[in-house]
């Protein structure tokens, strides 16, 4: 495996290394002694999947608060994605900077993202899944968003007029406090 740097500390592109002969390929996407070489967090508790069968959807920006923080590796394993996080940790030199990577199921790459940053994609394809890996349990209570086109953070969607929930579409703007500690 090779691990990308993507500008936001801690937040690195996992793109699979694949051995291919003429029975197609193998490669390994996750290996807890290289991941925890690198300084990441290799513990993880829970899996889910996202299917979305319509190009253009919308979920996110969602985190979990504090101490329910979580890490989470995310893979597109059927169609493509625009993946998206922002860096919400109000220390971070990059606090509200974001990066958006094209997961796809061809490129087979995947993001890891730290504790305290938002995620959220949306699809380029009809049909896409998305394939979670996270460090902790969720937490209903802990569930928190920021709006995905909140003007504080710039984030330029490929697909204008998302299909999105109504909960995703209405987080209030955005305001620089301690993530968890919202009034």
């Amino acid at each position: 495996m090779r691990f990308v740097e993507t500008g936001l500390e801690g937040a690195v592109i996992v793109e699979p290394e694949p051995f291919i002969d003429t029975r197609g390929l193998f490669a390994r996407t996750w290996c807890v002694r290289e991941f925890e070489a690198r300084g990441l967090r290799p513990h993880l508790v829970q899996s889910s999947v996202s299917f979305n069968t319509r190009r253009g959807t919308l979920r996110g920006m969602h985190y979990q608060a504090p101490p329910f923080a979580e890490v989470k590796l995310v893979r597109c394993t059927r169609g493509a994605i625009l993946d998206v996080i922002i860096d919400l940790r109000p220390d971070s030199p990059t606090f509200t900077r974001h990066v958006a990577v094209h997961l796809t199921e061809d490129n087979r790459h995947a993001l890891y993202i730290p504790e305290g940053f938002a995620h959220g994609f949306q699809t380029l394809d009809d049909d896409s899944e998305v394939f979670y890996q996270m460090s902790e349990f969720y937490m209903p209570d802990a569930a928190r968003g920021v709006r995905w086109n909140d003007p504080a953070f710039g984030i330029e969607w490929p697909l204008g007029q998302p299909i999105i929930n109504e909960r995703d579409a209405t987080y209030p703007d955005f305001r620089p406090v301690v993530v968890g500690q919202e009034a």
